[in-house]
C-alpha cells in the first residue's frame, strides 16, 4: 500500500514563500499524475495544482502565477514551491493522486499559516 508523506509547512508572513515536499512510498509514482490539495478549517479540501506523468501542470485560479508544482520521478517526490502567500492560502496541504483517478489514503497532510 502506498503512503503518503507530506513535509515543509510552516507559520510565514504574508507575502514569504515556502516548499512543500511529498514522499509517495511504491513503485508507482512515475505511472500517475499527481496533485496538491488543501482544506481550511470550515472548508472543503480542494484542487491546489495537479502534474501530468508528462510535466504538464494545472492550477487553481487563486494560485496561479504564485505556486508552482513539480516531480522528481527518481525520487518518488512531488512537490509545491508556494511564493506570495496570502493569508487565505492558510490550510493543511495534502498530496494525493490527480483527481481523475481515486485516491489512496490521505496522509497526516502539512500544515502552512500565513500570518503576520
Amino acid at each position: 500500500q502506498v503512503q503518503l508523506v507530506e513535509s515543509g509547512g510552516d507559520l510565514v508572513q504574508p507575502g514569504g514563500s515556502l516548499r512543500l515536499s511529498c514522499a509517495a512510498s511504491g513503485n508507482i509514482f512515475s505511472i500517475f499524475a499527481w496533485a496538491w490539495y488543501r482544506q481550511a478549517p470550515g472548508k472543503q479540501r480542494e484542487l491546489v495544482a495537479s502534474i501530468t506523468n508528462g510535466g504538464s501542470t494545472t492550477y487553481g485560479d487563486s494560485v496561479k502565477g504564485r505556486f508552482t508544482i513539480s516531480r522528481d520521478n527518481a525520487k518518488k517526490t512531488v512537490n509545491l514551491q508556494m511564493n506570495s502567500l496570502k493569508p487565505e492560502d492558510t490550510a493543511v496541504y495534502y498530496c494525493n493522486l490527480a483527481p481523475q483517478f481515486t485516491p489512496m489514503s490521505w496522509g497526516q497532510g502539512t500544515q502552512v499559516t500565513v500570518s503576520s
